[in-house]
């Protein structure tokens, strides 16, 4: 078999394997696109972006080894580019004083105010967070959250427990560096200019 014929007849194939896809899951990914962006332009731009980067990703031959799942990735990754692009400040811009008390959760978080850049970005980050300290060991993410969250002092929580403070210190220890790598992604989403 000759060359040109060869590339022609893996072409085709990838055509096919691509409508296949697009016919499968376009419906589904364009109701989840519209569901987080208001405009429909925007959503249909979207759309396309991502089956561009599948046309690509398929031409380069990059292995992907969950479609789906990857087709709404590219997707929520484009959402959120859109709202940056569309956001007047970053969110590394925000201050939180730390004058004014313990510093919150909630301070942190774009306001549920804010339009519907700031509710997306809200919803995105609490979704991640969630995520992220469910999948936490169940001693872990006890301390976590009662030291972190709930502004319990390790003394306290040895008290209650009968767990020493340093056993503690060492189980919130883990849980912060396992949070840290697992949402250091997200963060940088947020932060690029």
């Amino acid at each position: 078999m000759n060359k040109a014929v060869f590339v022609n007849d893996v072409a085709g194939e990838q055509d096919q394997r691509i409508a296949d896809l697009v016919k499968l899951e376009g419906a589904r990914l364009k109701n989840f696109i519209r569901g987080r962006v208001p405009d429909e332009r925007d959503a249909e731009d979207i759309l396309q972006d991502v089956f561009y980067e599948l046309v690509e990703a398929y031409r380069l031959m990059k292995p992907i080894e969950r479609m789906s799942a990857w087709l709404f990735r590219v997707a929520r990754n484009r959402i959120t580019d859109l709202f940056r692009k569309k956001s007047p400040e970053s969110l590394s811009d925000a201050r939180v004083g730390l004058d004014d008390g313990p510093l919150l959760l909630e301070d942190l978080l774009p306001s549920p105010d804010g339009g519907p850049e700031a509710a997306y970005a809200r919803r995105v980050l609490i979704e991640e967070l969630e995520a992220a300290l469910g999948e936490l060991p169940e001693e872990q993410r006890q301390v976590f959250i009662a030291h972190e969250i709930e502004g319990r002092s390790f003394q306290e929580l040895a008290q209650a427990s009968g767990v020493s403070v340093n056993a503690l210190a060492l189980r919130k220890h883990y849980a912060v560096m396992y949070l840290r790598e697992r949402l250091e992604a997200i963060y940088h989403e947020f932060q690029k200019p």
